[in-house]
C-alpha cells in the first residue's frame, strides 16, 4: 500500500499530452480541477471522432489548461467521409485544436477494413502537413505499415501515442524526430521492455499521458483512470532513466509544449 501512495505522488508541472475527458464519470472540469490540484499544468483531450472532436473543442474553450485535438480513430476509420473530413478540417482552425488525431492503425481489433486505416491514416496525415500541428497516431500490432505510412507522407511533428513498440522501434522513432509517449502500461511488473523502450529514447522526444479513463498504473489496476495519475507513468519512466520525478516532469512538460505548441 505504500509503495502503491508514493507511485501516485503528485509533482509539479506534468503535462498529460493524451486523455478522453468526454469518456470519463464525472464532470470534465472537476476532473481537470482534481489534476491541476495533483500538479498537471495542461492535458490534452483527444477526439476519436467528429462528435467528440467538437466536444474536446468546447471542453479545450471552458475549461482553463484544457486543449483538445480533432481526428477520427482507426477503430471508426470507415466512417471518416468528405463530410466529416471537413468537419474535422475545419476544428483545426480553432487555436486550442493542439493535434490531428487520434489517427494510426490497429490490426489488434481491425474495427475497420485495413484499407479504410490506411487511406484514414493519410487523410491526417495531409492535415497535419496543411496546418504544421502535432499528429496523434495510434499504433497496434501494425507497426511496419504504420511507419511505411508515416515515411510515405513525410510526417512530422508525430507523436506516437501509448508507445508499445520495442527499444529498437523506439530508436527508429527518435531517428525520425518523433515523440514517443508513454502511458500506465509502462507502470506494469511484466513491462520490462517497455521500459527498455522508454530508457531507449532521447531525453527531448519523450512524452506522457494517461489515456484516461483507460490504462490505469499499476496500483489502480481495475478502476477508472484520470489525468492526475500522470504522476505514476513520470515516475516509472524516471526510474528506468535513473532520474527524478521533478526532473522527468520538466522534461515531458517541456517536450509537450514544444510537440504541441502549447503556451503553458
Amino acid at each position: 500500500m505504500a509503495e502503491a501512495a508514493e507511485a501516485l505522488q503528485p509533482v509539479a508541472h506534468m503535462v498529460d499530452t493524451h486523455c478522453h475527458l468526454f469518456l470519463m464519470d464525472g464532470e470534465a472540469s472537476a476532473i481537470a480541477a482534481e489534476a491541476r490540484a495533483a500538479g498537471v499544468s495542461a492535458l490534452v483531450c483527444v477526439g476519436v471522432d467528429r462528435v467528440s472532436s467538437e466536444r474536446s473543442r468546447d471542453l479545450a474553450d471552458g475549461i482553463a489548461g484544457v486543449f483538445a485535438t480533432a481526428g477520427v480513430h482507426p477503430h471508426t476509420a470507415s466512417d471518416l467521409d468528405a463530410e466529416t473530413g471537413s468537419a474535422i478540417e475545419a476544428l483545426l482552425a480553432d487555436p486550442r485544436v493542439v493535434g490531428v488525431g487520434e489517427t494510426g492503425l490497429d490490426a489488434y481489433r481491425a474495427l475497420s477494413p485495413m484499407e479504410d486505416q490506411h487511406r484514414a491514416l493519410r487523410l491526417h496525415c495531409a492535415l497535419a502537413r496543411e496546418t504544421g500541428k502535432a499528429l496523434v497516431v495510434h499504433v497496434r500490432e501494425a507497426w511496419e505499415d504504420a511507419m511505411r505510412i508515416l515515411a510515405d507522407e513525410r510526417a512530422e511533428r508525430v507523436v506516437l501515442h501509448c508507445f508499445s513498440g520495442d527499444p529498437p522501434a523506439a530508436r527508429e522513432a527518435a531517428q525520425r524526430g518523433y515523440w514517443c509517449s508513454f502511458a500506465g502500461p509502462v507502470t506494469y511488473p511484466k513491462n520490462e521492455d517497455l521500459r527498455r523502450a522508454a530508457a531507449a529514447v532521447p531525453e527531448d522526444r519523450l512524452l506522457v499521458e494517461t489515456d484516461s479513463p483507460y490504462l490505469p498504473p499499476q496500483p489502480l489496476r481495475g478502476r477508472e483512470n484520470h489525468p492526475a495519475n500522470v504522476a505514476a507513468v513520470i515516475r516509472a519512466l524516471a526510474e528506468a532513466r535513473e532520474d527524478t520525478p521533478e526532473a522527468m516532469a520538466a522534461t515531458t512538460a517541456a517536450n509537450a509544449r514544444a510537440a504541441f505548441g502549447l503556451p503553458v
